[in-house]
C-alpha cells in the first residue's frame, strides 16, 4: 500500500507544480498586458518556456491525466502572450 501512497503523492505534486507553473504565466501574461513594455514581454516569454517545461514533465509523469486543466489554461495563456506579441512586434512563438 506505501507504495500506491507514493505514486498518488508524486502525481498530486506533479499536477500542482504544473498548474502553479500554470498560475505564474497568467500572472505574467497579465502583467505584459497591462504594462506592454519590451521587459514584461520578455518575462511573460520565459515564464511561457518554464511552463513549456512542466506541461511536458507533468504529461510525461501523469499521461494526461490530471492535467487537462491546466494544459487548457496554457494554451489560453499562450494565446493571450502571442496577441501581446503581435500588437507590439514581438514576434510569435
Amino acid at each position: 500500500m506505501p507504495k500506491r501512497y507514493d505514486s498518488s503523492l508524486q502525481a498530486d505534486t506533479t499536477a500542482s507544480q504544473a498548474q502553479n507553473a500554470v498560475n505564474k504565466l497568467h500572472y505574467a501574461v497579465s502583467q505584459a498586458l497591462s504594462h506592454p513594455t519590451a521587459q514584461t514581454i520578455v518575462q511573460a516569454e520565459r515564464r511561457l518556456a518554464h511552463t513549456e517545461q512542466a506541461m511536458r514533465q507533468a504529461e510525461l509523469s501523469l499521461g494526461g491525466q490530471g492535467v487537462e486543466l491546466a494544459e487548457e489554461m496554457f494554451i489560453e495563456e499562450k494565446r493571450r502572450l502571442n496577441s501581446i506579441q503581435s500588437q507590439h512586434g514581438q514576434g510569435n512563438l
